[in-house]
């Protein structure tokens, strides 16, 4: 009897589903791109707010980490509600908690509430990052899944590039000023809101739950405690020091010990069956290998433009959008084809490939590197990254009962925004240490008036330099960027390998939402 009454409501909604499906992704889209933006948007806007508010170098380092440190703590927990409570609730309510982090930086008057309004920012984000696809997942089948989600992967590949560049010229504009990098997306957030309200409709299930704030409450602090000694280690302190000792050791002591009240939760935040799914193992480990590529690619691209190539903020941003269209192109035109012919291994073993081939030839730049050469570099690590990100997700949902969507979903994008945040910060760090030995190498008693060469985040102000010292700190940033694409390359290669062993598996046709029905209906027949 169940099973026959839970039939025809696939059928009813089928003749509007893509009309509904793309009035609903409208919100989403304009959600997550700020989201998103907010990590990014800052990157060349920072030098000024430091100056403006008087922070120190310190607080350089934190305003960029507290907010992608708060967004990838709470992806976990975010993904998990998901799966107990309404997904059109909470979308709405990590949108407001942005847009009210955004309003507090926009008008902050010291670094102090700014770095307490990038952690509320950080939250909401994560929410969006997280709770987008999994109520993606939960209106589509994954064999019409490619079509939506190649968008979104070009959504966030354009938020993650193009940030710098809007950045740039929001700082560069004298009647602007850095402010509007945060409150630029409060109207577009408020539009999401409305949009969401008006066009998402997804049923309710209410059920008993239980949340696991114990296991959700470990996991925060044990992450946050390795991405605090990601995010330091070089700069505040040596990498070989007590500090690291203690911090690492902290976190990995916690994080154990979140594994084991994981293992015994009712309701686990991540449940660790997961895991014994071989395409969610595979596709974590390549979607954390991809963020250490797709952010460490960005952050030093657009350092390598600034103090190697000598642009200003704005130029450097727009030198940027090859990668952008090559996500932007692959990972749309994927997506088509994914959703056409239902094969989806080839574009990840393709992705794979090329964004290797993107990570080489990025690895062979220097000082003169012709700008069209270099567009052409990073258009390839654009294509690869594209074809990758979006979906690893689609192949992990698609393997995954539909109650753990939410779940599984969640901790793909946990593991993707730690890599990228943990590759950032390590990168950072070899990056100063390289600069640091080779201006010593070539400008010896100089290299400290060289210009900041010790220093993780500052760019150098090579205006102000004679000629022939300019000339060599551009050659050393060029050197030392390459070699940071060279470390990438084995990062890659692990990527591909883990890519390769993930089983092709034929696309469900049901949306999540319609397995889940199917699901219960299968548990209480069986329990009858």
């Amino acid at each position: 009897m169940t099973a026959t009454s839970a039939q025809p409501e696939p059928a009813a909604a089928a003749p509007t589903s893509r009309r509904k499906v793309l009035q609903a992704l409208s919100g989403l889209m304009v959600g997550m791109f700020v989201s998103i933006l907010a990590s990014t948007v800052v990157a060349n806007a920072l030098p000024r707010i430091i100056t403006d508010l008087h922070g120190t170098q310190t607080v350089y380092t934190w305003i960029v980490t507290t907010e992608l440190l708060a967004m990838t703590a709470t992806v976990p927990l975010w993904g998990k509600m998901a799966d107990l409570y309404s997904k059109k609730l909470l979308i709405q309510l990590s949108l407001g908690l942005f847009v009210a982090g955004s309003l507090i930086a926009g008008l902050t008057p010291n670094v102090e509430i700014l770095i307490v309004s990038r952690a509320v920012q950080g939250v909401g984000a994560g929410g969006m990052t997280a709770l987008s696809m999994v109520v993606m997942a939960a209106m589509i089948p994954p064999r019409e899944l490619g079509r939506y989600s190649g968008i979104f992967g070009a959504v966030f590949g354009i938020g993650t590039v193009a940030g710098p560049l809007i950045g740039g010229v929001l700082v560069d504009t004298s009647w602007l000023g850095w402010r509007w990098c945060f409150l630029l997306g409060v109207p577009f957030t408020i539009v999401a809101i409305i949009l969401l309200q008006r066009t998402l409709d997804l049923p309710v299930v209410r059920k008993e739950v239980k949340v696991d704030y114990l296991g959700a409450l470990l996991i925060t602090v044990g992450v946050s405690t390795l991405l605090i000694w990601s995010s330091l280690a070089g700069n505040q302190f040596a990498w070989g020091s007590w500090w690291t000792a203690g911090l690492v050791g902290g976190g990995l002591i916690v994080l154990a010990l979140a594994v084991w009240v994981e293992s015994r939760a009712a309701e686990p935040i991540i449940p660790l069956g997961i895991f014994r799914n071989r395409t969610v193992a595979l596709a974590t480990i390549a979607s954390a290998l991809v963020g250490v590529a797709m952010f460490g690619g960005t952050v030093f691209l657009s350092q390598y433009f600034q103090v190697a190539l000598g642009k200003s903020p704005t130029v450097a941003g727009l030198m940027s959008l090859p990668m952008v269209f090559g996500l932007l192109v692959s990972s749309t035109v994927a997506g088509q084809l994914i959703t056409r012919t239902g094969r989806w291994k080839g574009f990840l073993v393709a992705g794979g490939v090329v964004m290797l081939g993107g990570m080489g030839l990025l690895a062979t730049i220097d000082g003169g590197t012709g700008t069209v050469l270099l567009g052409v570099y990073m258009a390839v690590l654009g294509i690869g990254v594209g074809m990758l990100m979006q979906n690893l997700v689609l192949a992990a949902q698609n393997d995954v009962p539909a109650q753990d969507l939410g779940s599984t979903t969640s901790v793909l994008t946990f593991f993707r925004s730690m890599g990228g945040t943990i590759g950032v910060s390590a990168l950072g760090a070899v990056l100063a240490n390289r600069v640091t030995t080779l201006l010593t190498e070539k400008l010896g008693p100089m290299a400290g008036a060289g210009g900041s060469g010790a220093d993780t985040h500052a760019v150098p102000d090579i205006s102000k330099l004679p000629a022939p010292v300019v000339r060599i700190i551009q050659d050393v940033y060029a050197t030392a960027t390459a070699e940071l694409f060279l470390i990438g390359v084995p990062l890659t290669v692990l990527a591909l390998v883990a890519v390769l062993f993930i089983k092709e598996k034929p696309l469900a046709t049901l949306s999540g939402e319609e397995r889940l029905a199917r699901e219960r209906a299968a548990a209480s027949s069986s329990g009858h």
